[in-house]
């Protein structure tokens, strides 16, 4: 049976109980830290859905504060994962360069910035620009340039297609960055083996904890807001209770 521990908490204070050299994934979809820059832009805010992460409160820091957040994120990423361990960040493109370098001062050796494109996104402000259907995802070994990569002989590229979160996935709640389980399961069947401790600090809707669930690998997952921490754990409750 899979190992699940769930935290409530931010994530580097909770990082703290987690033992040094203990986990072989990170799989994360932090802040992009987009909030003020979306609000500011034309992007008829008054047509966007409610839970709106522009204006949820939790992406709008001062660059500086986002920057000290992450480097604490990293720092302590650095202190639990294991030599060989790989991570994923999920990240807007506009700051993938910042990410790379904090990663890099704590360890982290960079491998790719990968895409994933969104079948069907939303087509808000068509009328405006491009819409926006792609996000990009940063890919990371820790003090080797390799890692875990269950490829099977088959060339994966570095570009992932799937629809954006199903409604059978929302069942239990909606989040605004949830991202679809068929992009999580991927990733997670890649880059990781059977009993393998997986860590995601910003685990929002608990996506990653459910795909770990699924697959056989242990999880441990972070969420500082209560009511998507609750919408996690109900959500991976339920795949246990299906197991």
């Amino acid at each position: 049976m899979s190992r699940i521990s769930l935290y409530n908490s931010d994530c580097v204070k909770a990082m703290h109980n987690i033992p040094d050299d203990s986990v072989d994934f990170i799989l994360t979809d932090p802040p992009y830290n987009l909030g003020n820059f979306m609000i500011s832009r034309d992007t008829n805010l008054n047509k966007m859905r409610e839970n709106f992460f522009g204006t949820a409160g939790w992406d709008n820091l001062e660059y500086d504060e986002w920057v000290k957040a992450m480097d604490g994120f990293f720092e302590q990423s650095a202190r639990v994962i294991k030599k060989g361990g790989t991570m994923i960040v999920f990240m807007a493109a506009i700051k993938v360069e910042t990410t790379i370098q904090l990663a890099e001062k704590h360890g982290f050796y960079y491998k790719t910035t990968g895409i994933w494109h969104k079948t069907n996104p939303m087509p808000r402000n068509m009328n405006l620009h491009f819409v926006n259907s792609t996000e990009t995802w940063i890919y990371f070994t820790y003090k080797t340039r390799t890692g875990t990569f269950n490829n099977d002989g088959a060339v994966l590229h570095d570009f992932i297609e799937t629809s954006v979160t199903p409604s059978s996935e929302r069942k239990f709640g909606k989040h605004p960055t949830q991202k679809p389980e068929m992009l999580i399961s991927h990733l997670v069947s890649v880059l990781s083996r059977e009993d393998d401790v997986v860590l995601d600090p910003f685990m929002g809707s608990g996506t990653t904890g459910v795909v770990c669930k699924k697959l056989n690998r242990n999880f441990i997952g972070i969420e500082l807001d209560e009511e998507y921490f609750n919408m996690a754990r109900m959500r991976i409750e339920a795949i246990v209770d299906e197991t």
